[in-house]
């Protein structure tokens, strides 16, 4: 799938407000949550959401169809959690920092990811690693194309591109989530703040001192 397609997905409303592709999508999760991606029968799920084999397949055409639905769905909940605690801060040195800190959080505390990096390793860890060029990318379009989160808009800062300044701070994120041990104490909210203070802040280039 293409860059900008998983990235109208993600940042679309996509089926929201019809609630039978809701309620379809609450039982692949729970069943995700259960029996993992493989163990997972589609035909359950259209039983456990109360619809036929057909109604289901009408909306998602076969079982990667829904995975793939489910997972923008969790992405697209990943993004406005990070929108809504950067919303209003003042600096784009602050949407960032707390940016950082909120990402990191959810990522560790999300109990799909966390489920299926245990139970479904060798399906997950292509799309974040080896395959993972196309989720880094759709995480770095998405804070580009919001930014003011990011050194001078869409202008370069210092020789700094933001697109560049955003996909290391995805894959900074994706290397702490998938390999939490390190010598960098990231164990609270405060450290992970103090972290994004000290060493990704300066990648936005000088700070403006007031005339």
């Amino acid at each position: 799938m293409e860059t900008d397609t998983l990235l109208g997905l993600v940042l679309s409303e996509g089926q929201a407000g019809d609630p039978v592709s809701e309620s379809i999508l609450d039982a692949a999760l729970r069943e995700f949550m259960d029996y993992g991606l493989r163990r997972t029968n589609v035909d359950v799920v259209a039983r456990q959401a109360g619809v036929s084999r057909a109604t289901l397949y009408r909306r998602f055409e076969n079982k990667d169809v829904l995975v793939q639905a489910v997972l923008v769905r969790e992405c697209r909940r990943f993004f406005g959690s990070i929108a809504a605690a950067v919303d209003g801060l003042p600096t784009a040195r602050e949407r960032l920092v707390e940016g950082f800190v909120v990402g990191v959080r959810y990522a560790r505390e999300d109990r799909l990811l966390s489920r299926l990096l245990s139970s479904d390793p060798e399906a997950l860890l292509p799309y974040l690693t080896v395959d993972g060029g196309l989720v880094v990318a759709v995480a770095r379009d998405f804070l580009v194309g919001n930014a003011e989160g990011l050194p001078g808009g869409d202008k370069p800062v210092d020789g700094r591109e933001p697109a560049g300044v955003a996909e290391l701070f995805v894959r900074l994120a994706i290397s702490f989530t998938l390999t939490p041990d390190s010598c960098i104490p990231l164990d609270t909210d405060e450290d992970v703040r103090a972290f994004a203070r000290s060493y990704l802040a300066v990648l936005m280039g000088p700070v403006a001192t007031p005339h």
